[in-house]
């Protein structure tokens, strides 16, 4: 391998001659082996770094502070990083100190190093154009870094709401398709009330449309940016007009309704939206791994559990018990939500330990962040294909356990008085026979009355379907 030398305050160092990285993410990459995760991992905040890099140059072009060919030479470098194109250069680990530093010097290199090939100059060619002086002009880490990891987190909530929208819209079709099929619910893992099968997979819909309104709003504060702040909200080292300037050519890059803040020292030190879409993840999570605890427990058996609905069997669940399946979709969704819930522990730790004018904890905001919303799409899109799309009903089951079941003597009260039912729940307790049976052989109901209050629509107060 052929080496060229860079310099920085430290002194030389050899670079391989055909990196488009420089010293500085040389030095980086020696001092945080920490995950082994590099920033390529992360297409969305290569992407949104190279947008933020094109704007200020746009940006500083059109404040004359950057020449017409340098700044079309910057544009597109960064436009081909945007397209896909050397990714693999971004090689810095994901989890690092100096707030962020280390991602933005890789960018700025390899930036610079691919425009001077486009002016037809050696990379390591700085004198000519300079990744510190030309691609980060007028900016600091502290301003660029945290606007790219708010663009990469929109794009990317982008695609786990859609994601959410895949799961909700299986549970609502297996609402319709369970709409009259009658079940025992149960509070405290008792016997309750009856209800349908669909009811019971019509809340899941409910609740994944909820949360994703709870996302929307979460994610609409992170299109408030620091960028133009520079290093401490001052705007020092910035031209008059600048951030605007950024701004709105990064508005235009993006297509994203992306607004400066109003008080830039208040929006480089604080990481309150990123800490408040934390939240909104953990919510998710929670909501989803209780939906699994449940799918679980409705499939448990078959012989010896409740049986109540197949989940579709997808790999053999036994190195030693012979047919064996198990509920593997539900379990990894399950070990996602406890990932999710701890990487809100980590925001929220990181977001409080900024200390002044800087949080420079904002990599492994980044890293949890990036990890929840990537890890509970893919958990939405394969319980919804693995798993929900393939759920069937055990009808006779079902229909056993409420006619068996000392709850249904709650949806007769109304028509034979709480003692007379609480007497006739006794007694079907001890003796092991139907509510039904002895609400007729004791003759409080007929029994063609009897089964109009026991119908499905009728115990589960279902609203009749509209006209088609």
């Amino acid at each position: 391998m052929t080496y060229r030398v860079e310099h920085d305050l430290l002194g030389d160092k050899e670079v391989p001659a055909g990196a488009y990285w420089g010293v500085h993410t040389a030095r980086a990459r020696e001092n945080f082996p920490i995950t082994g995760t590099a920033i390529s991992a992360y297409p969305h905040l290569i992407e949104a770094l190279a947008a933020v890099k094109e704007a200020a140059a746009r940006a500083n072009a059109e404040l004359g502070l950057l020449s017409p060919e340098d700044a079309e030479a910057i544009c597109a470098a960064c436009k081909e990083i945007r397209a896909g194109a050397l990714h693999d250069e971004f090689v810095v680990d994901v989890v690092q100190g100096g707030a962020g530093t280390s991602t933005n010097m890789n960018a700025n290199e390899v930036i610079a190093n691919r425009a001077l090939e486009l002016l037809g100059h050696e990379k390591g060619d700085y004198a000519r154009l300079h990744p510190n002086e030309h691609v980060n002009l007028g900016q600091s880490t502290n301003d660029a870094y945290p606007s790219a990891v708010r663009l990469a987190t929109i794009i990317a909530v982008r695609e786990l709401s859609e994601a959410m929208i895949v799961l909700e819209r299986a549970y609502a079709a297996k609402a319709a398709e369970f709409r009259d099929l009658l079940k025992m619910g149960r509070t405290q893992l008792q016997d309750a009330v009856p209800m349908t099968l669909g009811q019971e997979f019509g809340t899941y819909a409910v609740m994944l449309g909820e949360d994703r309104l709870r996302l929307t709003e979460a994610v609409a504060l992170l299109h408030e940016i620091n960028l133009g702040a520079t290093a401490i909200g001052t705007g020092l080292n910035a031209a008059p007009g600048y951030a605007g300037a950024a701004c709105r050519h990064l508005r235009e890059i993006t297509g994203l309704p992306l607004v400066t803040s109003a008080d830039l020292v208040e929006a480089t030190q604080d990481c309150g939206a990123f800490v408040h879409l934390s939240g909104v993840l953990k919510r998710i999570a929670v909501k989803l791994s209780k939906g699994c605890n449940d799918l679980r427990l409705l499939s448990s058996g078959p012989r010896a559990g409740l049986n109540e609905i197949n989940l579709p069997p997808v790999q053999a669940g036994s190195s030693i018990m012979p047919g064996k399946i198990n509920p593997v979709i539900p379990e990894v969704v399950n070990q996602i939500a406890f990932e999710v819930i701890g990487n809100d522990v980590t925001v929220t730790m990181a977001a409080e330990a900024g200390q002044l004018q800087l949080n420079a904890f904002e990599p492994i905001i980044l890293h949890a962040l990036s990890e929840s919303i990537t890890h509970l799409r893919s958990g939405c899109l394969v319980l919804a294909r693995r798993c929900v799309e393939g759920i069937t009903a055990n009808v006779g089951v079902m229909r056993g356990y409420v006619d068996n079941s000392i709850g249904l003597v709650t949806a007769l009260n109304p028509s034979i008085g709480y003692a007379a039912a609480t007497e006739i729940a006794k007694e079907a307790l001890a003796s092991g026979r139907g509510v039904a049976e002895l609400v007729v052989e004791k003759g409080l109901l007929p029994a063609d009355e009897l089964a109009r209050l026991l119908r499905p629509e009728t115990v589960a107060r279902l609203v009749p379907p509209a006209p088609a």
